[in-house]
Parts: C-alpha cells; sequence; structure tokens
C-alpha cells in the first residue's frame, strides 16, 4: 500500500474502506458501508483538504443494486423530457453512465435526482451529453473504454503508483530542460522534450503533414528514451501536434496521454483518417488501428483548470489555448516550486465564433514556451469584418457568374468556423441560400462539436443548448459520404459550396475536388487555413497555374491547369503578431523567459527580437535538436 494511501486510511474510521486504489492521480476508496458512502460526514472533505489531492468514495461492488434492477430504477427516476438514450454501467468502478440529450434535467434541482438515484442503486452516476449530431467515433471509443474497463483500472492504479511512491531515479540536484525533437523554426512535427531529476516528458508528438523528407520528430536522439518516457502530454488533436503518438505505441510505450476529452476524440478521428489516406495512396501507414486503440486505452482525460500530478515532481493544469475545440495551453509546475512554464502549443487571444480567447492568468509563471505561427513583423491579420466582408463578395460574384467554390479546410476548427460564418450569412439574408456541401472528416469532427458545447464560446453553446437553433444543423449542410455523391456534387449544374479536408490539399476529398474543378475559370478556390512550405496549397496560393499532379509509367506528367480563381482569407486559430505581443503583455504574472517555437525560421527570430526590445524579456528561438536549460 502506498504512503499516502496508509496516511488517508488514518483518517478514517476501522472497517470502512473495503478497497482502495488510484485512477491516475486520483485517490478511489470503496467501501461496504452504505451509510458511509451515502453521508461520511465530511470524512473525505477533510482528508482533502488535508492532503490536497482529489479523493473519491464510492461503493464496493458487492452493495450495488444488480444492473437490470438499478437500469429500471433510473429509467423511472428521470424524467421523460430529459431524452435519455443509453446507459451504461461500469461495474469495476461502481459506476453507471447516463446518456441523454438534456443532462440538467437528469441532474435536478441542486442535484436532488442524482442524489436519488445514488441512494436507491448504491451506483454514482455520471451524465454525458449525447451529441446533437450522432457521431460513430465517439461510440466506438466509449465502447472501447467499456471494453477494457478491467485492464483501464490496472493502467490507471500503475500509473498512481508512479505519481505516488516515490523517486525511482534519484534526486541528485534539481534542473530543468527542454529538448526540441521537432516544431522548432518551423511548422509542423512539434514534439519537445522536457526533462527534470526525475522526469522525462514529451509535449506533443506531431508529423510534418507538408513533407515527406522531414515528416517525424528526432525521437532517435540519445536522450530520448521510450522506456523512460513517463507521460506524453497532446495540447490539442492537429496532426502536426499528435499525429505521432499513436507510432509511440507500436514501438512499445505503455504510459498515460493526457489531453482534453474533445483533444483524444478529434485526434483518434484524424489518425484513423491519416492510416486511411495513406493506405489509399499506395503507402504502408506508420501504425495502424490497433495502436489509435492503445492509445484511447491510456489517455487521462482532464478538465481546464484540473490540477493534476503526472509524475512525483511534475503537476499540470490545461487552460483554454483559444485555437480548436479542447485545445489547450499546457501549465507545468516542477518541483516544489522550483519552476513554473507554460507552452501555448497553438493559440488564439481573441475571441472567435467558435471559442473563448486564449486564458492569461495563471498561478506562477517563469518560462513562456509560445507558437510563431504568424510572429512575423508583416503577419498582422485583417479584422473579423473585413474578412467577412471579403468572403460574401466572393461567394457573390461566383454565384453570379454560375460556379462552385472550393474551401480546403482543416477538419477541426477552421471548418466549423466556416460552416458558422456561411450559415449565419444565410440566416441574415446576406448571401443567398445553396447548398453547402461538407466532405472528408468534417461532418464527423462536427458531430464531436455537439458533444462537447461546454468547450465552446457561450453564444453557440446556448444555440447548440436550444436544438432549433443549433448552427451545425441547418438544412443547408449535407454530408458527401461516398464517391458517388462526391461525383454528383461536382457534375450537379447550379452554385454550391465545398468544405473539404485537407486544408493544405495534401491528400484528402479536397484534392479531387480540385482536381475535377480547377479548369474552370468560373469556380473559384479559397484558402483560410495556413499553407506549410512544400505543400500543394502553399504551391497554389502563391501563384503556380501548372502543377505536376504525378507521372504515369510511360514518364508522362499529369498537369493540372489552376484556371479557377483564387483567394485567401483569414480565418485562422492561430494568434496573428499583434495578437501574440499582446497576450505577452496581459500575462499574469509576465513571465521572465520566453522560448519562441512552432513558426518558420525568419518568424521565430522576429518576434523573439521583438519580444526583447518591447518587453525587456530574455528570449530565444532554439533549432530542432537544441536543448535549453532553463534552471
Amino acid at each position: 500500500m502506498s504512503e499516502i494511501i496508509k496516511e488517508i486510511m488514518k483518517s478514517i474510521p476501522s472497517g470502512k474502506i473495503s478497497d482502495a486504489c488510484f485512477e491516475g492521480a486520483n485517490i478511489v476508496l470503496y467501501t461496504k458501508d452504505k451509510e458511509f458512502f451515502l453521508d461520511n460526514r465530511g470524512v473525505i472533505r477533510g482528508i482533502v483538504d488535508q492532503i490536497k489531492k482529489r479523493v473519491e468514495l464510492r461503493p464496493d461492488p458487492a452493495i450495488c443494486m444488480e444492473m437490470e434492477k438499478a437500469e429500471k430504477k433510473i429509467k423511472e427516476i428521470i424524467p421523460e423530457e430529459a431524452g435519455q438514450t443509453e446507459i451504461i454501467f461500469d461495474p469495476q468502478r461502481s459506476i453507471v453512465v447516463i446518456h441523454a440529450e438534456k443532462p440538467g434535467l437528469v441532474i435536478g434541482k441542486q442535484g436532488e435526482l442524482l442524489r436519488e438515484i445514488r441512494e436507491k442503486t448504491m451506483w454514482v452516476p455520471l451524465i454525458k451529453r449525447t451529441p446533437a449530431i450522432r457521431s460513430k467515433l465517439i461510440e466506438s471509443i466509449r465502447a472501447v473504454l467499456y471494453e477494457n474497463s478491467d485492464y483501464r483500472r490496472k493502467f490507471l492504479d500503475k500509473t498512481g503508483h508512479r505519481i505516488y511512491d516515490g523517486w525511482i531515479r534519484g534526486k541528485k540536484e534539481e534542473w530543468i530542460r527542454v529538448t526540441y525533437l521537432g516544431g522548432a523554426r518551423q511548422v509542423g512535427r512539434s514534439a519537445i522534450l522536457l526533462q527534470t531529476p526525475e522526469s522525462r516528458i514529451l509535449l506533443d508528438c506531431g508529423i510534418n503533414v507538408a513533407s515527406d523528407n522531414d515528416a517525424y520528430p528526432y525521437l532517435d536522439l540519445p536522450e530520448f528514451k521510450l522506456d523512460e518516457l513517463d507521460a506524453v502530454i497532446v495540447s490539442h488533436a492537429h496532426l502536426d501536434h499528435s499525429g505521432l503518438v499513436p507510432w509511440l505505441f507500436k514501438m512499445g510505450y505503455r504510459g498515460p496521454v493526457y489531453c482534453t476529452l474533445p483533444t483524444r476524440d478529434v485526434m483518434a478521428l484524424l489518425q484513423l483518417d491519416m492510416v486511411k489516406i495513406m493506405r489509399s495512396e499506395g503507402k504502408d501507414p506508420i501504425f495502424t488501428s490497433d495502436e489509435v486503440r492503445e492509445m484511447v486505452k491510456q489517455t487521462i482525460c482532464l478538465e481546464y483548470d484540473e490540477v493534476t500530478d503526472v509524475t512525483p515532481d511534475v503537476r499540470i493544469t490545461l487552460y483554454n489555448s483559444g485555437h480548436i475545440l479542447g485545445g489547450a495551453m499546457v501549465h507545468l509546475h516542477v518541483g516544489n516550486g522550483l519552476h513554473n512554464l507554460l507552452y501555448t502549443g497553438d493559440m488564439k487571444f481573441a475571441r472567435t465564433r467558435l471559442l473563448e480567447q486564449a486564458e492569461t492568468k495563471f498561478p506562477r509563471l517563469e518560462t513562456l514556451m509560445i507558437e510563431a505561427t504568424y510572429g512575423g513583423k508583416d503577419n498582422v491579420m485583417p479584422s473579423i469584418r473585413e474578412q467577412d466582408e471579403l468572403f460574401k463578395q466572393i461567394v457573390k460574384d461566383t454565384v453570379a457568374r454560375k460556379g462552385k467554390i472550393l474551401l480546403p479546410t482543416l477538419g477541426s476548427g477552421r471548418a466549423q468556423e466556416v460552416m458558422l460564418i456561411i450559415e449565419e450569412m444565410v440566416r441574415k439574408g446576406e448571401i443567398e441560400a445553396m447548398p453547402v456541401y461538407i466532405d472528408g472528416m468534417v461532418w464527423d469532427i462536427t458531430a464531436i462539436h455537439t458533444a462537447y458545447p461546454e468547450f465552446l464560446n457561450i453564444n453557440v453553446r446556448k444555440q447548440i443548448f436550444h436544438k432549433d437553433n443549433n448552427p451545425f444543423l441547418s438544412p443547408i449542410f449535407k454530408m458527401v459520404g461516398s464517391q458517388k455523391e462526391r461525383q454528383q456534387v461536382i457534375e450537379e449544374t447550379g452554385s454550391c459550396l465545398i468544405v473539404a479536408t485537407s486544408g493544405m490539399l495534401v491528400g484528402g476529398p479536397s484534392v479531387e475536388y480540385l482536381k475535377a474543378l480547377a479548369d474552370n475559370p468560373h469556380n473559384a478556390l479559397v484558402f483560410s487555413c495556413y499553407q506549410p512550405e512544400g505543400s500543394l496549397g502553399r504551391r497554389i496560393r502563391e501563384g503556380e497555374k501548372e502543377i505536376v499532379m504525378r507521372v504515369d509509367s510511360s514518364g508522362k506528367p499529369d498537369v493540372l491547369s489552376i484556371k479557377m480563381e483564387v483567394h485567401k482569407i483569414e480565418i485562422t486559430g492561430h494568434s496573428d503578431r499583434r495578437e501574440l505581443m499582446n497576450f505577452i503583455q496581459h500575462c499574469q504574472p509576465r513571465p521572465k523567459k520566453i522560448i519562441i517555437n512552432h513558426g518558420e525560421n525568419s518568424r521565430c527570430l522576429d518576434l523573439a527580437s521583438s519580444i526583447h526590445r518591447q518587453f525587456k524579456i530574455e528570449t530565444v528561438a532554439p533549432r530542432n535538436i537544441e536543448a535549453v536549460r532553463i534552471r
């Protein structure tokens, strides 16, 4: 038994606890005493106040009502208008998960219905929102977790022992360093190894989707040893931050992955889609769905602002980054007050149609690791109003000449932002109603957005809670589900908008639409996201009119002529230069050192220089393979 559990047991009356274990950093106690479970008279709260850790009391499975009877009783308690859709029991943990369209009606006034369920069934109820749009992926992830509940309980307990059972490497001196395995002076393959005398933590593990030669992080460096890795923390789901995480499991990693719930779901979807695209292009996938499944089994999901230990000397808190659904900035508290770092990942310091702006207040902060995607002195974006007007005009002009508009987008974040813009313009009569075809994984990711409205900004949240106003359910949106339907969209004579992945035109249905629509000057191509160096999107955006798509076996090139109009609007989940500087200005407390990453070489150097000049803060813009000692 761990020392921390021994200490807890001293504060609990004898004979009350039948079992004790860890669920990651959380401590779970089981009791066979029904009265003690229903009212422990403040004993557990007193322990929490004393040890400053999350402690939960649950009924021992032996005293839980039989599942069949409990399900019947729960259905009697829940009002019909709550829209209860599914009840799933996790007998290993004495938890019953209740899915409903209106979770608030299941909870009841001041939690009265939850209390009634506990009292009548002796199960611990957890309420989950039923997505307004059905998501097969969410259902699959839940099935994986429920099917492997015994494995997961053991894994979480093992993780807790690593956190609480003391130092395994032997503390010699206090130091902290970060090594850039990828994402330094470049956009793509973000991966940063954080090392302390006791911990080895990987911040993100992405791929460079626009490059064949430099696609993967430098995971062959001598200091990166997979068998020593304690934890992986994923800031958000985009593949340049999460695309290589399943490969770690293929190579034998069996530790935890920390992220938010939406990040877990969206990154699994994007990873599976990447495997599918690689296979369709005749390439061998670097991992399979088995490794994605393994990753899901070992993911520990956190809420924003939830503090949790991940190793004996590192505690993390995830804060809203404003970038995409569930995107997080990672705050790391190292040692007992030794040092505090904030890794922003990708962030947006401005409120968008979809999300609230990035958080700026932290308990303590000495070192900031910030992105520079749009960090150059000329990277100042036009206002949202200007971009809306430009987009409106592009749509009107294209419709007037009976053309189609192709919007290649990132499946997560940018696509939903684009959908909200189009829905609002149609609703207000600013553009005429026309079909908006949603292709690729955009629809699946939109379904995930409707499952986690609490991560969206307050306006969208209100619309989603009132189903009649849910913007994602507008009748203008049509899902494209097959190659045959895609061909029908291409051959249809009327004007339409096509929102398709990938946003950089590197694989995915957007490339198929481009091939079909490019040679017609009536059509329009609208870029709305960052186009990395080397990507097809970047080449077209910079003016190339003849693109060699492939060379056949006889050596004859297949050339694509770009005759359609090409436009660029800035609907970005990244902060521009002005917002990055404002973020630093508003950071509380002000950091003492800033490390610049995730930007092209010149932009990283330019941002580092400007921050140093304006704020008199020490800055550094490391290269890949460089290590920075920060303490």
